[in-house]
């Protein structure tokens, strides 16, 4: 209709209007001659129009089982009249193809391919004997570290691909220096191409599985036993070469004339020989991974792997090429992912055992995740072209069931490339983190850079991982068709409602950000707030974790801290108060101190964490008792106590050696003789006496 609409301008254009039409009609034929208004009329007559891929899955989705049931049947029926009809074709072929073997003086095209075969090999051993020295090389190449390893096999890899090609440049570079009927050169030009292909699939199953690491000193990309990798190098070769002979042969018989039908029964048949190839292959594949197993288990993953094989020989029979497909991946996939990381962390892996110990790095990381994903995607991307679905495209008229398997694909993709980043990210963090726990020099920059380090990555690395959650939640609903602008602004409405219920939270949590804005603690300080003193072990958003001197753990709140006495930070000063008799030598006692502090500071135990040698200060005060000797030493944080108790034991000594008495408290007491008054008295001496010693050793 829109189509007859646009087209009256033209057809008015052609013959005179007639003069009776009223001025509105003549606008209304004005308004379809406009152009705007034919794009626009164009653009919602193509968006009405159903997509390929929605009316496709309409069409799959409508399919009932009658209707399955008749194509299936009319599929069997073309079979089975090209069955019939085969002789027929055959002859028909065969007439085709003796024209041209005539022309060529009735040479068969299966002894031209014999003899350029024989061609290929005769260059083939040419490049043998001249590269000699090239595997000579890859004989001798060590194979200890990663590089070595990835050199090692590069290396083969190469030497594989070009012992090929020296074979391909044999055969049907000979071939084709010579004029040939057309479809002469056909046949055995693609019988020619068969061969290479097995031969290279042979090479290069050699090189990653190697069969013979022992004999020719190679490394092997997978680690399998020698049986297992013997086995499958055998099987994997024989399943490409037959696979790349059916392709050619179902191609050429197209170019004799045979039907569709009749390539789809050779395709058929020759699909039953790998069949069994595979079914050959799991059957007889050694138990290296099954030796801890019962032989039941063995047997029954056997079996399965039988029917799985048969149901896809199945599926491909009865022409249900999507789920063929689905099926396929969805098999081949895992195995593909795990085979992937078995030989990344295989060829990365170092014979140190330092070395083995520590964190994955980074490029292990990135090869590993980033071959999974890859995996992942190409398989979405293909089950996608399979399924007949453009990813990047998405109208109103499409399906629920359409929208959800697009949605549920970009998802995917989605997830795979936010989780390579969030893997990269976390193992830079731990490889950070790894390099923090190494010892370094108390008090020093990197002393303090570290701390610091190890103090704001955890919390980098928590406030990362809820960012990428958040990012690929979002965007994982965006690509399923749900609409975010309202989820993320009903967040912001639910988050200020959570924070108005919950003040105390998020003060907790602010507080925490300004005290780490603030670099007031670190990891491993010993801090003191109020009544909370100890060491710092971790924190999270909202509380820290201190480990008291006497093993308590306090879990403080960041918003109860309040002012904080961080007791760990570049230096500190410890006092000592001494008290001596009145008759001593202050003098003698300050060089006897002098002497002791730099005794102490060429110390090799103490050197290193003393800042300022031990000195005296001067007469504190004048004591009840005696002269109280106030002296001081500056050292880094947290090492003063050992110091203080070793500089008290060295002066007392030293004060007793040159008769320096430790003023010790006296009570005189006057009166009568009482025995009882001066018992009491010397009793509380006593007393007293021993209390300043108590208090003096602590």
């Amino acid at each position: 209709m829109l189509v007859a609409l646009m087209a009256i301008p033209a057809a008015s254009q052609s013959q005179p209007a007639p003069i009776s039409q009223p001025e509105s009609v003549q606008r209304f034929l004005a308004m379809f001659a406009d152009p705007a208004v034919q794009t626009f009329l164009q653009q919602q007559a193509a968006a009405a129009r159903p997509t390929p891929e929605s009316a496709t899955l309409a069409r799959d989705a409508g399919i009932s089982f009658g209707e399955f049931t008749t194509r299936f049947r009319g599929h069997i029926t073309a079979l089975l009249a090209a069955a019939r009809s085969f002789p027929a074709e055959t002859m028909r072929g065969a007439t085709t193809l003796q024209r041209d073997v005539e022309a060529i003086g009735g040479t068969r095209p299966i002894f031209l391919v014999a003899a350029f075969v024989i061609a290929g090999l005769a260059v083939q051993w040419v490049f043998w004997r001249f590269g000699a020295g090239w595997r000579l090389w890859m004989s001798r190449a060590p194979i200890f570290t990663a590089r070595e390893r990835l050199v090692a096999i590069g290396a083969r890899l190469l030497w594989a691909v070009c012992y090929v090609l020296a074979f391909g440049l044999g055969s049907i570079g000979f071939f084709l220096l010579f004029e040939w009927p057309p479809l002469v050169r056909e046949i055995v030009v693609g019988y020619l191409f068969a061969v290479v292909v097995f031969r290279l699939a042979t090479a290069v199953f050699d090189v990653i599985l190697a069969p013979r690491r022992l004999a020719q000193n190679q490394f092997r990309l997978i680690p399998l036993m020698d049986d297992v990798a013997a086995h499958w190098t055998r099987r994997l070769g024989y399943a490409v070469g037959w696979y790349a002979f059916g392709w050619v042969t179902s191609h050429l018989l197209g170019s004799l004339g045979f039907s569709v039908p009749a390539r789809q029964l050779v395709a058929y048949s020759l699909g039953v020989v790998l069949l069994l190839i595979g079914i050959e292959a799991v059957w007889r594949r050694p138990a290296g991974f099954s030796q801890a197993q019962s032989w039941i288990g063995f047997s029954a993953r056997n079996w399965l792997w039988t029917a799985y094989f048969a149901a896809v020989w199945l599926l491909w029979v009865v022409g249900a090429m999507r789920l063929f497909w689905i099926v396929v991946v969805f098999a081949v996939l895992p195995g593909a992912i795990a085979l992937t990381k078995a030989a990344v962390n295989n060829v990365l892996h170092s014979s140190d055992a330092e070395e083995e110990g520590r964190k994955r790095t980074v490029v292990s990381v990135i090869v590993e995740r980033g071959i999974r994903a890859v995996l992942i995607v190409g398989a979405i991307f293909f089950l996608a072209d399979m399924l007949e679905i453009e990813l990047t495209r998405m109208t109103m008229q499409d399906s629920p069931a359409l929208r959800l398997i697009r949605g549920v694909l970009s998802a995917g993709i989605i997830l795979m490339v936010v989780d390579l980043a969030w893997n990269i990210v976390k193992v830079l963090i731990e490889r950070k983190l790894g390099d923090t726990e190494a010892v370094l020099e108390v008090g020093s920059e990197r002393e303090r850079r570290r701390t610091r380090l190890r103090t704001l990555l955890p919390i980098l690395r928590n406030f990362l991982m809820i960012l990428f959650a958040a990012i690929a939640i979002m965007m994982a609903l965006s690509s399923l068709g749900v609409e975010i602008g309202p989820l993320i602004a009903g967040a912001g409405v639910v988050g200020v409602a959570i924070g108005f219920g919950a003040q105390t939270v998020v003060k907790d949590v602010i507080s925490g950000m300004f005290y780490l804005l603030d670099d007031a603690f670190r990891v491993g300080e010993y801090i003191q707030s109020g009544n909370y003193k100890g060491n710092v072990e971790s924190f999270s958003l909202r509380s820290i974790k201190l480990r008291h001197h006497r093993g308590a753990v306090y879990i403080v709140p960041f918003s109860e801290l309040g002012a904080v006495q961080n007791l760990s930070r570049d230096w500190v000063i410890e006092k000592m108060t001494i008290t001596v008799t009145y008759d001593a030598d202050i003098e003698k006692a300050r060089k006897i101190i002098k002497k002791i502090g730099l005794e102490l500071f060429e110390d090799p135990e103490f050197k290193p964490i003393t800042i300022e040698p031990l000195k005296m200060q001067g007469i504190d005060s004048l004591g009840d008792s005696g002269l109280l000797l106030r002296m001081k030493v500056m050292t880094q944080p947290g090492q003063q106590f050992t110091l203080k108790r070793r500089a008290l034991r060295m002066i007392h000594q030293a004060f007793n050696e040159n008769g320096i008495k430790i003023a010790v408290p006296t009570v005189q007491v006057s009166g009568g003789k009482d025995d009882g008054i001066a018992a009491a008295a010397a009793q509380q001496t006593l007393a007293t006496h021993n209390a300043a010693v108590a208090e003096s050793s602590t």
